[in-house]
């Protein structure tokens, strides 16, 4: 039996040659791999990423490597995190339908590689938000796609095998969920060694939140609840720089820290997303042709976005809830078939609550690790001006904190979005 050859890291030089008889590349990109046309753009913190071109089309070639990228290799990592985001990709498409993430036209697992669809002229989510571009459908498509995936991978819609299996299948992307389990929950609220803020503007509160006991308390809470709240298969990294958008496409890329989380954790972390980037819109004001003072509808835009994609996803929960309700919780016979239809009403309100509920607080530390660990945000880190970023970077985190601590008592995006208006105007002490 052939042995895999052993892991070899890809370059723009070594790629034709290497990847030349994949068919399904060749077959895209064109037969002659030395006429191809390679460039790396990955910008992120985990893997190498390829754009591969020829006469007959475009590929996209991701690699993981055997180490934290953004660190070097004093952080080891393993690939196989390559092998849970194939599969993750493969029950996304599935489950959300198709065209909401790449299409897969390739893995090889012994290569930790993938070959997947070159998605253009899409950009990066974040990108665009920046530039001050409104997308119209990113909110619809998201809470769609939030609400589907997180529905179908659960015991509300798989068959207790089944899910139970994906489960076991995914329980062994450790390293992964170690990553998030310190980056976002711990060391945003301790001295932690690869933490970094902009300093010294933001030390006095950075301070102050690493000596509150109610939110670093919260912070556990929400770190227990997502380490041993296997509800469903979540995203785990869904945040506006793992979407990529055009006016009439969004699709959802880079889901390699998939596993099975709680359902509140997908879209805490991506509403999180948007309401940090409605408060550094102060430090992209005046960019370009711009002008100071003209980001008010891009703002407007943001928290709007905020409450269409919750409501979708709250709409098309309940739809799925009513018309798909197959697993082994909540049984119909329960409910539906003894006549009991505001039964099963009543556990809907009370499992959409309680996402409701602890979306808030996975929202709200997700914004403190994005200002305070390793790995920050673009909305904030492409402003020049150190003393303005602090200012967006502070009104963000007294946001975090407020909702995370106080969710239990927080009853509308209304009430919130209210909030972060005043928190963005300085109405909040």
């Amino acid at each position: 039996m052939d042995k895999a050859p052993a892991f070899q890291a890809l370059t723009v030089e070594t790629l034709p040659a290497r990847l030349g008889a994949v068919e399904a590349l060749a077959s895209r990109i064109g037969a002659d791999s030395s006429r191809w046309d390679v460039r790396e753009v990955g910008d992120g913190n985990l893997n190498l990423v390829f754009i591969v071109k020829g006469e007959k089309g475009g590929a996209v070639v991701k690699q993981a490597l055997p180490y934290v990228r953004l660190v070097g290799e004093s952080w080891p990592l393993p690939l196989k995190r390559s092998f849970f985001e194939y599969h993750a990709l493969v029950r996304q498409e599935a489950r959300a339908g198709e065209g909401t993430v790449p299409a897969i036209y390739h893995f090889d697992e012994a290569q930790a590689l993938i070959v997947m669809e070159y998605l253009t002229p899409h950009v990066i989510l974040r990108r665009a938000l920046i530039d001050g571009r409104m997308p119209p459908k990113i909110a619809r498509d998201l809470g769609l796609f939030m609400a589907r995936t997180l529905f179908r991978g659960s015991d509300l819609s798989m068959k207790a095998r089944a899910r139970k299996e994906d489960l076991a299948l995914f329980a062994a992307n450790a390293e992964l969920c170690d990553i998030t389990e310190s980056l976002v929950f711990t060391d945003p609220y301790y001295e932690a060694a690869m933490n970094r803020h902009t300093a010294p503007q933001l030390d006095a509160l950075v301070a102050e939140l690493r000596a509150d006991r109610d939110l670093k308390v919260e912070a556990q809470k929400l770190k227990h609840m997502f380490a041993a709240n296997a509800e469903t298969l979540v995203h785990g990294d869904l945040h506006s720089g793992s979407i990529m958008v055009t006016d009439e496409d969004t699709r959802v890329i880079d889901p390699e820290f998939a596993f099975y989380g709680p359902m509140a954790f997908d879209v805490g972390m991506l509403l999180a997303n948007f309401w940090m980037a409605y408060f550094s819109q102060a430090g992209h004001e005046g960019a370009g042709h711009e002008k100071a003072g003209d980001r008010e509808a891009q703002r407007a835009y943001l928290l709007g976005v905020i409450v269409e994609t919750w409501s979708v996803f709250r709409e098309e929960f309940s739809h799925l809830w009513r018309s798909e309700r197959t697993g082994m919780l909540y049984d119909r016979r329960l409910y539906e078939d003894r006549g009991d239809r505001l039964g099963s009403e009543q556990a809907l309100d009370r499992i959409l609550h309680d996402i409701w509920v602890d979306m808030l607080g996975f929202a709200g530390v997700e914004i403190h690790r994005r200002i305070l660990g390793l790995a920050h945000n673009a909305d904030f880190e492409t402003i020049e001006d150190e003393d303005l970023r602090a200012t967006c970077e502070a009104k963000a985190l007294k946001f975090g904190r407020h909702i995370c601590v106080n969710r239990e008592r927080i009853h509308g995006l209304d009430e919130i979005n209210a909030l972060a208006v005043r928190f963005e105007k300085d109405l909040v002490a």
